[in-house]
């Protein structure tokens, strides 16, 4: 980590933030199926209203296990009984009949490139790219990830780069900022979410 650190402190304002900040460890598995159930139900809500739905749609399944067969043998009013919209219930299905037919639940997603990773996921409608960025960099631990559609990462940059540009011109800075935070993007992009919640939580 203090590769990573000595790297990602030659951008002075990164430099003046890492200090600050506690980044947890990740524990890195492969097997992604429960988490991407996880990244729909928690998709534009809050932490703690996503941790209560996806315990709700847990407690739907014996052993808090909704294999792809249990969750397709479900009709779509009952996953909407825990807190689930018509269009989320209808991505989870999704997942689970990829699953079924692409016999995915060993595939050794560690041994994949992201962009096969990201290739692949994206192919079930409802999974979109900054889901499968966020498996990549908190599942499978990728340290190159830059999800700059997430809306923290540009208001964090916006807020600590002083960026005065809209639009396409903002992100083609952060895309050009980010740059040389390669090959660790990932870990830079940590420092800013946590950088801007401390912030957050100081007001």
């Amino acid at each position: 980590m203090s590769e990573i650190i000595n790297h990602l402190s030659k951008d002075k304002k990164l430099a003046e933030i890492i200090p600050l900040i506690n980044l947890p460890e990740i524990d890195t598995h492969n097997d992604i199926y429960l988490d991407l159930l996880d990244s729909i139900v928690s998709q534009q809500l809050s932490v703690k209203v996503a941790g209560i739905i996806f315990e709700r749609f847990l407690n739907l399944f014996d052993n808090l296990d909704p294999t792809p067969q249990k969750i397709l043998d479900l009709d779509v009013e009952v996953l909407r009984s825990c807190g689930l919209s018509y269009q989320k219930a209808n991505y989870i299905k999704n997942i689970a009949q990829y699953w079924i037919d692409h016999h995915e639940l060993n595939r050794d997603w560690l041994s994949m490139t992201d962009d096969e990773i990201i290739n692949e996921l994206t192919s079930i409608k409802g999974v979109g790219k900054w889901t499968v960025q966020m498996i990549l960099m908190f599942r499978l631990n990728r340290l190159d990830v830059f999800p700059i559609d997430d809306l923290g990462i540009r208001q964090g940059m916006t807020h600590l780069y002083d960026i005065k540009s809209s639009g396409k011109e903002s992100v083609r800075e952060m895309t050009e900022i980010a740059v040389h935070w390669r090959p660790y993007r990932s870990i830079a992009c940590r420092y800013v979410w946590r950088w801007k919640d401390t912030l957050k939580n100081l007001k």
